[in-house]
């Protein structure tokens, strides 16, 4: 059995290797990376795969059986992409795709579920055998601004008192192995969130007790929190993005509370505190 695992030398392709090898021999494991050199400390052969050279990914899934396809990072071009990969893996004669899609997708308000939903859409009219992770929203993705938040001297965003489920990518890499390594999940989607939704005013008072100090959370209006996220150096589309994520989470887009995901991968899910010494650690 052969195991390829697309967008290996991402963020969370770099997680769920390590773990792959540790539960499979690592003559089972292909990296598909579009810049093989980056993944090559991964410890498995590593192939190039690029979503948009199809030519590229009919080799790179060569006798595979098993496909996890990490979306991809290109916001607006995922459809085609992913739509490449799930022809070529089909045309290589692969038997399973595992896909990491979006917290309930198919009635999330947020502005990523669409290409997810499109993409589970060729999952289902490709014949072929397969399972949809619906990731919620990584810890990672407010923990990573501590650093400027420190700086700042508050934590910025426009979520209210939306509760947000968020866990580690290593809580959904372990996912992503359970699956993968595992029997009885074909057909499966599985909501994947946190056990211990936070808000963003708590996040920022927990921060406060690890560093010592206050870092309060100021709840800004969308354009304010856009405008801000430019002057750090986001793009335009990208800073109007985040802030409507944010608007989307305090309605409850980012909220789920059926534990799933720490029963897939049979643990709780990483605490905030957790998440944020680690964070800090790493900063």
């Amino acid at each position: 059995m052969i195991i390829a695992i697309t967008g290996a030398s991402g963020h969370l392709g770099r997680l769920v290797v390590p773990r792959l090898r540790a539960a499979l021999p690592t003559t089972d494991i292909v990296a598909l990376a579009r810049s093989p050199e980056k993944a090559a400390d991964l410890g498995v052969a590593v192939r190039a795969a690029d979503y948009d050279k199809p030519d590229t990914l009919d080799a790179a899934l060569a006798g595979a059986d098993t496909l996890l396809l990490i979306s991809s990072s290109d916001i607006g071009r995922r459809v085609e992409q992913h739509t490449n990969v799930i022809a070529a893996a089909k045309g290589a004669g692969v038997k399973r795709i595992v896909y990491t899609s979006l917290l309930h997708a198919d009635t999330s308000s947020l502005s990523l579920a669409t290409e997810h939903v499109a993409t589970e859409a060729a999952l289902k009219d490709s014949g072929l055998v397969h399972t949809v992770l619906r990731n919620g929203w990584y810890s990672e993705n407010h923990t990573a601004s501590i650093p400027a938040t420190l700086q700042a001297g508050f934590f910025a965003g426009s979520a209210g008192d939306g509760r947000i489920s968020a866990a580690t990518r290593a809580d959904f890499a372990d996912a992503a192995v359970a699956v993968l390594a595992g029997e009885g999940h074909d057909g499966k989607v599985y909501e994947l969130a946190g056990d211990a939704p936070y808000t963003l005013s708590e996040l920022a008072a927990e921060l406060s007790r690890q560093v010592g100090r206050e870092i309060p959370y100021r709840n800004l209006p969308p354009a304010e929190y856009a405008a801000l996220l430019r002057e750090a150096g986001i793009s335009d589309a990208y800073a109007e993005a985040i802030a409507q994520f944010d608007v989307d989470a305090s309605t409850g887009a980012l909220f789920d509370d059926g534990r799933e995901l720490s029963r897939l991968i049979g643990r709780p899910t990483t605490p905030l505190a957790d998440a944020v010494a680690e964070a800090l650690a790493n900063g």
